[in-house]
Formats: C-alpha cells, sequence, structure tokens
C-alpha cells in the first residue's frame, strides 16, 4: 500500500463509518472539499431527523389558546406585588392591613386604632393578625375584598387614599394561600348591636373569584371593626426595612392614630397618638382636560349619560364652566348643542386639541388631605430624637391633570449625631449620611430607594450651601433625617408594589422647591450656632488671661483691682454678645433688635446636648449654676446701664 499524505489516514476512516450512505469520492476532489461534502450530509441526516416532529397548524395553536385570569397571572408573578422573598412577603401583607384599616376608619371619622400582632408558628411560619375599629364592612361585600383582586372603590375615584388599585390585601390572603395551603379568615362587625360576621375564603386563581370555605356568626368583645389573620411562610427582621421600621414611620406621618403592635417575641410596643384632629375629609374630582389623553376621550363620550356636547364638557370634567364649554366647541368647530351621537373620531379629536389649548385654572385641592406641617413636626418629635425640627407644605400642583402636594421635614443633631464628626474633626468617630425618609399619600416607603423620585431630589439638592458636607452625587455626609410626602389623588408608582415613585419634572422640581426652603432654615440654625460656639470660646480666651491683666496692671500703677476685673469682665461680655444668643422653641432668637424672623417657622428647636465652655460657667456664675445665672445677667445688662459702672470706666481710662 502506497504512503497517503497526513491527513488522508483520518478521512478514510471517517468514510469507513458511513457504511449506509452512498458517497463516492472523485479523485480529482481535494480533502478540503471532500470534509465540506460530509458536513453537509451530516447536517441534511440531523434535518431530516428534525423534520419528522409534528409542525403546529392554526387550528392546534388555536385550541391551546385560552384566557388567563388577573389572579392566575399575579399566582405566578407575585415579584410584581412585592412578595419576592420571606421577608418583604411579611411586610408587604403588614403594609396592605394597616393601609386599608387607616383608610377605612378615617372615612368613618373614627380615630384610627390599630392592634397588630405576628405571631411565630414555625421556623419560617407566621400568623399576621390585624385589627380596626373602623365603621366595619357588610356581609355581602367581604368575600370580594378579600377574595378578589382588582377590587374595590378607590381605583375609579379621583380622591387621595393609600390604596389604588384593589390588590394588595387580596393578594397578601392568595400569597399565604399558595405557601400555606390555609385560607384567609376575616371577622367584621358594623355597629354595636349587631353580628359579627366570620369568613374563610380561598382564591380561585382560575376564576379570579371568592371560594367560601365557612361562613358564620360569632362573638367577639369590641363594638365595630374588621380583623384578618392570614397565615404565611415569611421571616421576620428586626432591623431596616422590616414590620418594626414601617409601624414606626407610619406613626410618624399618621399622629393622629394608635398602634398596638405585638411582635413575635411577645413584646407590646405602643405608639399613641398626639393629635387630636383628623385629617380633612377629602373629595371626590372630576378628571382635568389637560390630563386626559384621546383614547380616554372617546371611552369617555361613548360612556357617558350626556347626549349633547356642551353638556359633556361641563359634567364630565373639572374646571370647565358653560362658557368655556362654548369657547371650546368654537374651536373645534361644533355647538354646544351638537349631538353626541354625530360626532365622528376627526372630530373627537379637533375638541381634543380644542381642550389641550385652552387656558384652564388647576384641578381643585379638596381632594387632597396633606398631613401638616405641624403634625410632621409632633411626628418628628415622637420618633426622632434631635434639636432641630422643621417642616414645610408646598402650595399644590400639577402632573399629568392630577393634583398632587409636597411636603418636607427636617430633624438635625441631637442624638443623630454631631455635625462636627461629619466633618471629620474627630477621627474616632465615623461621617454619619443622612437619612431619607419616604411617604406617599402617608404609606412608608421602604424598597427601591435609589430608584425614586423623592431621593433622586435629596442626592441631587447642594447641601454644601447650608452648611453640609457633600460628594458629588451621594448623601450628605450630616446627621440629618429628611422626610418627604407626596399627597395625590393618583401616585405614580413605577410598580404594582408600590415602592418607588415615578421621576415627573413636574414632581422633582417641587420636592427640591420644598429641600430648598428646610435647607435655608437649617442652615441659617447651624451658623447662627456655629457663630455663638465661635464667641463662646473668644470669652473663654479673654477669662483666662483676665487676672493676669489685673495684676499686671496693679504692679504697674495703682488702681482698683476689683473695679477693673469688673470692668474687664463687662468689655469680655460686650465685646463677645454673640455668645449668649438663645433660640426660642421655634429656632428664632431671642435677640435685642425689633422685627420677628419670619424665615424660621414651622420650626422647634430643642435644649442642646453641648455644654458652654468651662470658662464661660466660671465667668458668670459666681458659683451658682450656669445657665440661669447667665440668662439673669443677660437681662440685667438689657435693661440697666448705672452711672458709677461709668464712671469707673472712665478712671480705668486716665490711669491708662
Amino acid at each position: 500500500m502506497e504512503d497517503q499524505p497526513a491527513g488522508a489516514v483520518g478521512l478514510v476512516s471517517d468514510i469507513t463509518g458511513l457504511n449506509d450512505t452512498n458517497i463516492k469520492l472523485e479523485p480529482q476532489h481535494s480533502t478540503s472539499r471532500t470534509q465540506e461534502t460530509l458536513t453537509r450530509t451530516k447536517a441534511s441526516k440531523v434535518s431530516k431527523k428534525k423534520s419528522r416532529t409534528p409542525r403546529a397548524s392554526a387550528e392546534s395553536m388555536a385550541k391551546q389558546q385560552r384566557e388567563i385570569s388577573i389572579s392566575e397571572f399575579f399566582a405566578r408573578n407575585r415579584h410584581l406585588l412585592g412578595f419576592d422573598n420571606k421577608r418583604k412577603a411579611l411586610l408587604t401583607s403588614v403594609k396592605e392591613a394597616v393601609d386599608n384599616a387607616l383608610d377605612a376608619c378615617e372615612e368613618g371619622g373614627v380615630f384610627p386604632e390599630i392592634y397588630l400582632e405576628i405571631k411565630q408558628l414555625s421556623e419560617d411560619r407566621f400568623r399576621m393578625t390585624c385589627r380596626d375599629n373602623g365603621p366595619g364592612i357588610v356581609k355581602a361585600q367581604i368575600p370580594n375584598i378579600f377574595g378578589k383582586l382588582l377590587y374595590g372603590s378607590k381605583f375609579h375615584r379621583l380622591k387621595m387614599s393609600r390604596g389604588q388599585q384593589g390588590i394588595g390585601i387580596s393578594a397578601a390572603g392568595m400569597y399565604g394561600l399558595i405557601t400555606t395551603g390555609k385560607p384567609v379568615s376575616i371577622i367584621s362587625r358594623t355597629g354595636k348591636g349587631k353580628p359579627a360576621h366570620h369568613y374563610k375564603l380561598a382564591i380561585d386563581t382560575k376564576k379570579n373569584k371568592p371560594d367560601i370555605i365557612a361562613d358564620k356568626t360569632v362573638e367577639v368583645p369590641w363594638e365595630q371593626g374588621t380583623e384578618i389573620e392570614i397565615e404565611m411562610v415569611a421571616s421576620f427582621n428586626k432591623g431596616r426595612q422590616g414590620v418594626a421600621e414601617y409601624i414606626e414611620l407610619t406613626a410618624i406621618a399618621n399622629p393622629h392614630t394608635t398602634i398596638v403592635f405585638k411582635g413575635p417575641d411577645k413584646k407590646v410596643i405602643e405608639f399613641l397618638r398626639n393629635v387630636d384632629e383628623l385629617p380633612e375629609q377629602t373629595e371626590e374630582i372630576q378628571p382635568h382636560p389637560h390630563g386626559v389623553e384621546l383614547g380616554v376621550l372617546m371611552k369617555m363620550i361613548k360612556e357617558t349619560d350626556s347626549k349633547q356636547l356642551g353638556a359633556f364638557l361641563s359634567s364630565e370634567f373639572s374646571r370647565v364652566s358653560p362658557r368655556i364649554a362654548k369657547e371650546v366647541c368654537a374651536k373645534a368647530g361644533q355647538t354646544q348643542r351638537t349631538w353626541l351621537q354625530s360626532i365622528g373620531p376627526s372630530d373627537i379629536e379637533k375638541i381634543y386639541n380644542a381642550l389641550q389649548e385652552t387656558k384652564l385654572r388647576a384641578p381643585s385641592t379638596n381632594c387632597l388631605a396633606p398631613i401638616g406641617a405641624e403634625a410632621i413636626l409632633n411626628g418628628l418629635l415622637k420618633g426622632i430624637k434631635a434639636e432641630f425640627y422643621t417642616a414645610s407644605t408646598r402650595p399644590p400642583a400639577v402632573y399629568r391633570g392630577n393634583p398632587f402636594q409636597i411636603e418636607v421635614g427636617m430633624a438635625f443633631g441631637g442624638q443623630l449625631g454631631s455635625l462636627d464628626a461629619s466633618n471629620g474633626d474627630d477621627k474616632s468617630k465615623q461621617p454619619t449620611t443622612a437619612r431619607v425618609i419616604r411617604f406617599a399619600n402617608r404609606v412608608p416607603l421602604l424598597y427601591q430607594q435609589s430608584a425614586c423620585c423623592t431621593f433622586k431630589s435629596v442626592v441631587d439638592t447642594k447641601w454644601n450651601k447650608y452648611g453640609l458636607s457633600q460628594s458629588r452625587s451621594t448623601l450628605p455626609q450630616a446627621p440629618f433625617v429628611v422626610l418627604i410626602h407626596m399627597a395625590s389623588v393618583w401616585v405614580p408608582f413605577t410598580s404594582e408594589s408600590k415602592e418607588a415613585i415615578a421621576d415627573y419634572d413636574e414632581i422633582r422640581k417641587e420636592i427640591k422647591l420644598g429641600l430648598s426652603e428646610c435647607g435655608r432654615r437649617l442652615g441659617t440654625y447651624i451658623r447662627r450656632k456655629k457663630k455663638r460656639s465661635h464667641f463662646a470660646q473668644r470669652r473663654d480666651v479673654f477669662h483666662r488671661y483676665i487676672h493676669e491683666i489685673v495684676e499686671s496692671c496693679r504692679a504697674m500703677t495703682v488702681c482698683n483691682k476689683d473695679d477693673l476685673r469688673d470692668a474687664l469682665s463687662e468689655l469680655a461680655e460686650r465685646a463677645t454678645e454673640a455668645a449668649d444668643m438663645e433660640f426660642d422653641d421655634h429656632g428664632k432668637i431671642i435677640a435685642k433688635r425689633k422685627g420677628g424672623d419670619s424665615e424660621m417657622d414651622n420650626t422647634i428647636v430643642l435644649d442642646e446636648s453641648d455644654q458652654a465652655p468651662p470658662g464661660q460657667m466660671q465667668l458668670f456664675s459666681n458659683g451658682d449654676d450656669a445657665a440661669p445665672r447667665k440668662v439673669k445677667r443677660a437681662k440685667k445688662s438689657k435693661k440697666t446701664s448705672t452711672k458709677p459702672k461709668k464712671k469707673s470706666g472712665k478712671k480705668v481710662k486716665k490711669r491708662k
């Protein structure tokens, strides 16, 4: 056998292995071309094997298609509702139950009293019980509210409320049913002397309907309200982004509420109300024309009870009077008596463009119930131990035709830390980073902070001009807490889990204006505090050398040491008068000058932990308590200036 070239041996072995194929190799073909032919042959064999699977036809595909219920969709994609892990699932369930309880109590005109208990049954199984003193739920509506997704009264109303979609509490019950197989237990009573109805419900996810397991009447010790009990697979976290933090923040944003919380450790924590006024009752408004899109307008014209165009515009929209309706009809080439049945799609588009071009007043704001600056201060005082508090409520604004209001509160210093440590003067102390607390319709937002418009607005604010240290694109390094609340008829959340607010330009603008207003007050307080500390140190320096100056003067000339010491003490007091700067309870200076300090409105300043320098105390105390003696001395210097002191001052001058 003749010698074969390198690589031909492998080729022959490949060919001998393919006995079932009719392959003829011609001697003039090269080795590379032969391998290409073999590769194509193998590929054709594989394609022939795959092609044996029957292809789907239109008829077979039609048989596989079916309707998907909303319950089935969210049962498979529960992470969209905030049930993506055990810790977050428990927090979301508590949040939905407490929010519904607060809404029910406020609509019923009752001061909310909420009892929340979380009992641990095993390592990863918990039972949540939430009870309120609201008006209760009628028997016929209990199965639909707790056993059906997208069912409620808040989605269709343009008024401020914590709930929006009608998903939350029924989704929590669905999660408990999926993870433990246990139904949801509900007890509701509508008033004293009326029966309490007890339901046990499960959700039929295929039909999005409640499955009633038990329905009976029970005796309860409370007069009215609703109690819900859900057993679920979860995890309890005591730190940040846990149930305890959510309850604490809810108490801050709702100072009119009493919350009793009993955790798995059986420790009871009470958050008592410190405001004796309920939030103002909100009213439902009509949609604003500038917030309605063309397709929505077509749907409204189709579903309205009005027969003519003028009546439709006046009754279905906010801020559209008969005069404005006549103007819009004229711009669109129609009349007020035009029948809606005769209006076509092109005419509706002209009406839509005319509405957008017409100048209208902003929507009514009686649909909003902001917390209020005073209530924010009370909430911060209850939950945060600081020395400086301030709050601001912005005027109502509009985004996409929806009215909203932004409120900002700040707490600085005290137990939050020292500003000196944040500036790096004390290397033993770690710098303190500011904390942002976010609320939407009085509900705390604990997750997705970096994706929220409120957090981005805080980071983009230049805090250096207010006396705080801040690096680029970060939170300031300072001991203070920022509270931001958005009240709106429809909060633009980024997802169904309602954890972050979308970044609209109108919303970010109002947040920055509120932050600037409170930041100016904080900067004023920090500058005044630094000024007082500076002059206190100067006074201490005067005191250190005052005795040596008196002895030196006595050695050079004849003088009365006591008179000279008193004269120098009075001189030191006048030169460092800013060291006696005092603030009232609202951060305003108790000053000698006339006129108010309006820039420090809605501000509270508590007693500071920092003490004055020792020299200052010795100089003005005379052995007694320093603070009262200093105030008395300051008052005396304001009222009187006796002649003997002036004479003694002149004598000292002559001797010099």
